[in-house]
């Protein structure tokens, strides 16, 4: 079940011809009391829904630069109860959606119905979840979709036609296309393939398509999302957090989309 503020919120976007941008951060990196005002400012800027990382002892699709930041947010004794918590205290005062990615073992120590419902109370619209495959999914989809918390399947340049397919069908609010072989991190350059690969995403699914890992310029997001619909920015909006550049985030977001 897809959630209703987040697909529309990602369809006003597609229907004015603009470039999707979702930047990522992480939760507690700088403390749970700037959260509010990061996300806040992050709507200003044009963001079409911000992804909010859970910190976790073992990120296997992180790359050094959200590694260090969730360790950071794990040294503030960041929990994903204690983000939900935060979220809920302001959620009446925003109205841009909220994805929560985070891996599954916070969630199953959590509780898949507890984590599903408390998302809805806090209003959170989707999930990603890297390291849950579709072969084990059922442990929790149950629960996503009783809460209409909208599961954000990831796809990979490495995996073939059939499974891509599937994959594409099954995903809601947008389809994750990972356009790197490898961990999330800020790159120069993407592969020569990742443009088949983006346009033969397109055709799977009608929901939209956004290109994830490595997109750190105002450039290559308007390259990649030219052949799908929008960028997910992670990393490079991590290190400017970090460095205190709120004035170089809102340049990358409204340049990029």
């Amino acid at each position: 079940m897809c959630n209703h503020q987040l697909a529309k919120a990602l369809e006003a976007k597609r229907s004015a011809g603009e470039n999707i941008v979702i930047p990522y951060i992480m939760a507690g990196d700088g403390g749970l009391d700037i959260l509010e005002e990061r996300i806040g400012f992050l709507e200003e800027c044009g963001a079409a829904a911000v992804e909010l990382g859970i910190p976790f002892s073992d990120p296997v699709a992180d790359g050094p630069t959200i590694q260090d930041a969730g360790q950071r947010a794990l040294q503030n004794g960041t929990t994903l109860q204690s983000v939900l918590e935060a979220l809920e205290s302001f959620k009446e005062k925003r109205s841009i959606p909220v994805i929560l990615m985070t891996y599954i073992n916070p969630i199953y120590t959590y509780g898949m119905e507890r984590f599903a419902k408390d998302c809805t109370n806090t209003g959170v619209n989707g999930v990603i979840i890297p390291d849950l495959p579709m072969e084990e999914e059922t442990m929790i989809t149950g629960s996503l979709e009783k809460h209409a918390i909208a599961n954000i399947r990831l796809a990979a340049l490495t995996s073939p036609d059939e499974r891509l397919s599937e994959i594409a069908q099954r995903t809601e609010g947008f389809l994750y296309a990972v356009s790197v072989t490898g961990t999330t991190g800020a790159r120069n350059t993407h592969g020569s393939n990742v443009k088949t690969y983006l346009q033969n995403l397109k055709k799977m699914t009608d929901t939209p398509v956004l290109a994830g890992f490595g997109v750190s310029t105002p450039e290559q997001a308007h390259e990649l999302g030219s052949n799908c619909d929008g960028v997910v920015i992670g990393s490079r909006m991590v290190d400017l957090f970090h460095s205190g550049r709120t004035d170089d985030i809102k340049q990358l977001l409204q340049k990029s989309i």
